[in-house]
């Protein structure tokens, strides 16, 4: 990131900065000084003095009362006990359940969490757990890869809304208020922060406004945002809901840090003619899940202004709707700048500090028995190490050859092997996260929007069309494609191509991990896989 942008938040973060601690939790300023003469300590001889190095052995107390006297010099002040009560023959040295205060005890509460095939897991968190730390936790719980993509969702279903939590944002105060019917969802996110990266693709030119003169780069466009002296505007046409009213009308809308206006004379900004829709501090921004079904939404890419005390009433949404996704997703990630600020771009670099400082202790791609392995000889009596690279592949090449006679040898006696080739390349793509089944093409965009539009997020399934074919749809400038994926037949093998036979694979896992590394016919190389978890 820019070195303007890490001055910002170097200096947004020592504002949070606390004192040290030293030992017994005092702060540095609060010891106070030793009043008198300093007491000059004797020579202790070398068996008395405690190495660092030697084991001490914990007794019991009464024991360490009859020996302290033997070990303390004569001349050190005595150290009286903080704790007497504690040590004294009346009461066991134990803690009650009552003798804590009650802000210090550790509140937990039980979480219902949902995956996007309908199971779920409910766990026990504290009160003070935020969504990343859960999402963690269910990464953990869930034996899933942690590339910080994950996010928790805040989903009703009655309202048709459904929005990412911030990672910062208390699981247990988002709870308080939502609905019986709400619920959490872990999913995936891409494009949670992809702004930072790719600002000028969420923000066209013609909808961004500046109080000041500014350059236009993308580093002057963030900071203009995350600096709460700036006063950046969005504005632009958007289709508002009158509320109470099934109508909607298209009106000309401004966003800005005191709140969302909507102007009621054509494009005019004067105060006169601004009238605010939403204040930005007690509420928070949603999707539209079925905009046109339940509200009658004139596009598909809504979005909705929803106070925080609203809980199942539609009256007080303030609900709108963009002409594209592109919009969209400008309006929405505008919202949450001028809402968080400071605290977003935290929440993208704490993953990257914490990755920045495990670097050199990160796992390999390759497990180590794979690195460890090596070619060997077993055509004699004992086996030998092949160092001569030529003859390691041509044994790999032999083998190769050997396997495939011994396949077809059976399968010609009647059994066949459950690795044949044209059998294990209909199959084996099945095992695979980025493979969806048999879903139709607008619930694999569904998926894609809902993991967010980045470039290169792609899912493959069953092409409803044609029974032997498949289907990749993927993501490029936030517009979902659909790529067909066909077999042919060459020397009686079944391969697959997406470019009508001139680049062919035999199998699905070929085909992704080739335009994984090329971009070939395809618009951009696949990046991410969309991926269901079951809790």
């Amino acid at each position: 990131m820019n070195a303007s942008l890490e001055s910002l938040y170097s200096a947004c973060s020592m504002q949070s900065d606390t004192v040290p601690l030293l030992q017994n939790g005092q702060h540095a300023r609060s010891q106070p000084r030793a009043s008198g003469p300093r007491s000059v300590q004797p020579q202790v001889s070398p068996r008395q003095r405690v190495q660092r190095s030697q084991p001490v052995h914990i007794l019991a107390v009464r024991r360490l009362q009859e020996e302290d006297q033997q070990f303390r010099t004569s001349s050190l002040p005595a150290i009286p006990n903080p704790f007497p009560e504690l040590c004294g023959p009346g009461s066991p040295p134990v803690l009650t359940p009552g003798s804590l205060p009650p802000s210090q005890a550790a509140a937990k509460q039980d979480v219902k969490v949902f995956s996007e095939d309908g199971t779920s897991k409910v766990v026990e968190i504290l009160a003070d757990m935020t969504a990343r730390d859960l999402c963690q936790l269910l990464v953990y719980k869930s034996h899933c890869v942690d590339d910080n993509s994950w996010t928790l969702v805040e989903h009703h279903p009655h309202l048709g809304l459904e929005r990412c939590l911030e990672d910062h944002e208390l699981v247990v105060q988002v709870e308080s208020t939502m609905a019986n019917e709400s619920k959490f969802l872990f999913r995936k996110n891409y494009a949670k922060y992809e702004f930072f990266k790719n600002p000028m693709n969420f923000f066209p030119e013609q909808m961004v406004t500046w109080c000041q003169q500014s350059n236009g780069s993308q580093t002057q466009l963030l900071q203009n945002f995350l600096n709460s002296s700036s006063c950046p505007e969005i504005q632009g046409f958007l289709h508002v809901k009158e509320l109470g009213k099934k109508s909607w009308k298209k009106l000309y809308v401004c966003l800005r840090r005191s709140g969302l206006y909507c102007s009621t004379k054509g494009t005019s900004k004067e105060p006169r003619h601004l009238q605010l829709l939403a204040d930005l501090e007690d509420s928070n921004i949603f999707s539209l899940i079925a905009g046109r079904k339940q509200y009658s939404a004139p596009t598909d890419h809504g979005l909705c202004i929803k106070p925080n005390k609203v809980r199942n009433e539609t009256k007080e949404l303030r609900l709108l709707c963009a002409e594209d996704e592109q919009t969209r997703t400008c309006w929405m990630t505008a919202f949450r700048l001028l809402k968080y600020g400071m605290l977003l771009y935290q929440n993208y670099r704490i993953p990257q500090q914490r990755k920045a400082l495990l670097s050199p202790f990160s796992t390999p791609v390759r497990s180590v028995s794979e690195n460890s392995l090596v070619a060997m000889d077993f055509s004699g009596q004992t086996g030998r190490v092949i160092e001569n690279p030529a003859e390691a592949q041509s044994a790999a090449l032999e083998e190769g050859h050997a396997w495939r006679k011994r396949s077809t040898r059976m399968n010609i006696l009647g059994s066949q092997s459950p690795l044949h080739p044209s059998t294990l390349s209909t199959v084996i793509h099945r095992t695979q996260h980025w493979f969806h089944g048999r879903i139709s093409r607008e619930e694999s965009h569904r998926i894609i929007k809902q993991q967010g539009l980045v470039d290169g997020l792609f899912l493959l399934r069953d092409s409803q069309s044609n029974p032997k074919a498949f289907v990749l749809t993927l993501c490029h400038h936030q517009k979902i494609k659909n790529f067909q994926i066909l077999p042919c037949e060459d020397d009686g093998q079944t391969f697959f191509s997406l470019d009508d036979g001139n680049t062919k694979f035999s199998d699905l896992i070929q085909l992704v991990d080739f335009y994984q590394l090329n971009k070939g016919v395809l618009p951009c190389k696949l990046k991410h896989h969309c991926i269901r978890v079951a809790l």
